[in-house]
């Protein structure tokens, strides 16, 4: 048995209007069309759904049965409908990103307030992360794609480049290297230095770009917060992504950015391949690209 939408209004119009005339202008169709339609359809199912008399059109057992069915059936379509509608009209859906914790909360709220702003019926979730944990949710089908500093290398993923991120010495105000125009590497190691943990994007780029010489560690931590102020006590110099830079403006603490050898971060777009994104991502996709930093 294969029903269709119009099957299933043209059953009711005629349960409601219990005429077949009536019934068949409200669906557009002739009588003699309308009749056929309604024959097609108890002949289909197996069952005589109405009575039918010259005074009247009355629904049988059978047809007050159908009717039940008919009426749920009829406005999960119209619901399913209008739901459709509504995404590709941008009035509803859902957009899941993943991100970098730099990127999500310096550069992503001026984005996120245009997007809410044009299209305040979607909703929006958001995984604040290191690398490899987003790439791990666009895997997983837990984000819509993410933004990562590192190329991801697997065949249901692809990643495009998104945007560099340069690097800039943080330092007190009242340090030495505060006065220098130009600082380099060999500048670097003669202070403490405070590094992010081992497993952060950050750290990889500058233990890559630095190597095979070291810095004098003088203590590493997870959070930038910590590494502004412990610059700021004055037990250290540090290097950062210019992104993460509205954490070091403070007085007392000064950047400059550093233009050393290899010393550039690449961000990655991340999305699942040969897929593509639902309506309210693609949009989000696009917005992002047009004010990527």
């Amino acid at each position: 048995m294969n029903l269709s939408s119009r099957d299933i209004d043209a059953f009711l119009a005629l349960a409601q209007q219990k005429h077949f005339t009536r019934a068949a202008a409200q669906c557009h169709l002739s009588q003699p069309a309308f009749s056929a339609l309604i024959r097609a359809l108890e002949e289909s199912v197996g069952l005589r759904l109405f009575d039918r008399s010259t005074r009247h059109v009355l629904l049988t057992p059978e047809g007050e049965r159908f009717m039940q069915s008919a009426l749920r059936i009829q406005a999960e379509m119209r619901a399913c409908w209008q739901s459709m509608q509504d995404t590709a009209e941008l009035k509803r859906g859902r957009v899941a990103i993943a991100l970098l914790p730099s990127l999500a909360a310096g550069w992503l709220p001026g984005v996120l307030q245009v997007f809410l702003q044009r299209y305040p019926g979607v909703e929006f979730g958001m995984a604040d992360e290191l690398s490899e944990p987003c790439i791990a949710r666009v895997a997983a089908g837990e984000a819509d794609f993410a933004l990562a500093a590192i190329r991801v290398d697997a065949p249901e993923l692809q990643a495009e480049p998104f945007c560099v991120d340069g690097f800039h010495l943080v330092c007190r105000d009242d340090h030495p290297l505060a006065r220098r125009r130009r600082v380099q590497f060999a500048d670097l190691r003669r202070w403490p230095f405070v590094h992010l943990a081992r497993h952060s994007s950050v750290r990889q780029y500058l233990d890559a770009a630095f190597f095979p010489e070291t810095m004098q560690t003088l203590v590493e931590v997870e959070q930038l917060a910590t590494v502004a102020g412990l610059v700021a006590a004055g037990l250290g110099i540090s290097v950062v992504p210019a992104l993460t830079l509205f954490h070091f403006n403070k007085p007392g603490l000064v950047t400059r950015p550093l233009a050393l050898p290899g010393l550039d971060r690449q961000i990655y777009l991340v999305r699942r391949r040969e897929r593509s994104l639902s309506v309210p991502a693609q949009a989000l996709y696009v917005l992002m690209r047009e004010m990527r930093p």
